[in-house]
């Protein structure tokens, strides 16, 4: 079965770095486009940063300038490259992509459980 494990969350002073990964494992025919999204304690989840099959990437207005997204095709690898972090940035981060597993017909959104990040103030 199709499976997507987040790394790389810990703690973390204000103008710090991190930089998160998400592994994309299973059966999989294709992956289209990748993403980050987060959700702070209180507050709905927010739509952080994607990224295009071939490398064409978007992201908020809240982390663009900071925030950089890539992708590894041949590793089925996505990572958010975190600099510049603010206290208003610590927040539970998932991971997500379209993917169309081994067998089926059409693809659809997976998501992972999430890792931790926290900004020390």
């Amino acid at each position: 079965q199709v499976q997507l494990v987040e790394s790389g969350g810990g703690l973390v002073q204000p103008g710090g770095s991190l930089r998160l990964s998400c592994a994309v494992s299973g059966s999989i025919f294709s992956i289209d486009n990748m993403g980050w999204s987060r959700q702070a304690p209180g507050k709905e989840r927010e739509w952080v940063a994607t990224i295009t099959r071939g490398g064409i990437a978007t992201s908020a207005d809240s982390v663009k300038g900071r925030f950089t997204i890539s992708r590894d095709n041949a590793k089925n690898t996505m990572d958010l490259q975190m600099n510049s972090l603010k206290p208003e940035d610590p927040a539970l981060s998932y991971c997500s992509a379209l993917i169309q597993p081994m067998g089926a017909v059409t693809a659809r959104p997976y998501w992972g459980q999430g890792t931790q990040v926290t900004v020390s103030s």
